[in-house]
């Protein structure tokens, strides 16, 4: 049996599985909220024992809007988790926000709609009304800067994620308007995620990957195949950031 983890990776578009890691367990857990988006997998990375759950499947096969987000941050918290670094892959708004850079977020507007969004829901005997005003965790934010200093990686210490609904990409407007908002960067997953993990009081921050300029801030015609190139030029820097900040959480 296996000690209780108490981290987690929360893998996004380019992050189905981790590189590295020695899988001790996979299992599926059971939670009042339904099914996760796959089975949690408890391993060892770099010494320290961790779950790593991706959150569009295995085979990436849910959409944004669909994914449960709800089940998915409390099958965490039942393993034991304390700590959870989600990684995003977004786009870019803002010039300093170009491929392949990767940005700490300390902000997050949430543009989404129809996603259970709340553990309190009229269900449970109680509402509670968390303190959202700093969305993402001081410690585990300053551990992946900190991870990134190590290795002389340049990120972006800072940010607004603008969180849409998607599956479609933006239109050159509704990027205007996330600008004049004060967003830097935009995706479709760091919502309602974040604010799951502070109602169960979980320590969240997230690594976004800039995978492309956002709708009208280049001439390039968005594809999913040029999409695919700097995705995978900045998942090894990434992947690198994760082995590194893994141990220091």
């Amino acid at each position: 049996m296996i000690r209780t983890p108490e981290i987690a990776v929360i893998g996004g578009t380019g992050l189905a599985d981790l590189e590295g890691i020695e899988i001790l367990e996979s299992q599926w857990p059971t939670t009042r909220f339904g099914e996760t988006s796959s089975p949690l997998i408890f391993g060892k990375f770099k010494g320290r024992e961790l779950v790593f759950l991706p959150r569009h499947g295995k085979d990436h096969h849910l959409p944004p809007h669909t994914i449960n987000y709800r089940a998915n941050l409390f099958a965490l918290k039942q393993a034991g988790v304390r700590s959870i670094v989600a990684m995003n892959a977004v786009g870019g708004i803002t010039s300093k926000m170009a491929p392949r850079q990767l940005c700490v977020p300390d902000q997050i507007i949430d543009y989404t709609y129809g996603r259970e969004h709340t553990y309190f829901d009229g269900s449970q005997d109680r509402v509670s009304h968390i303190d959202f005003t700093m969305p993402y965790h001081p410690n585990v934010r300053n551990k992946l800067l900190e991870a990134a200093a190590s290795l002389n990686m340049p990120i972006n210490d800072g940010g607004v994620y603008g969180a849409t609904q998607g599956p479609r990409l933006e239109t050159a407007a509704e990027i205007n308007k996330l600008e004049r908002d004060g967003c830097d960067i935009v995706g479709m997953t760091g919502m309602p995620e974040a604010c799951l993990a502070r109602e169960l009081g979980l320590e969240y921050a997230s690594l976004s990957l800039v995978v492309n300029w956002a709708a009208g801030r280049s001439d390039e015609v968005l594809t999913l195949s040029s999409l695919k190139v700097h995705l995978d030029a900045g998942m090894v820097n990434v992947r690198e950031l994760l082995l590194a900040v893994i141990p220091i959480l």
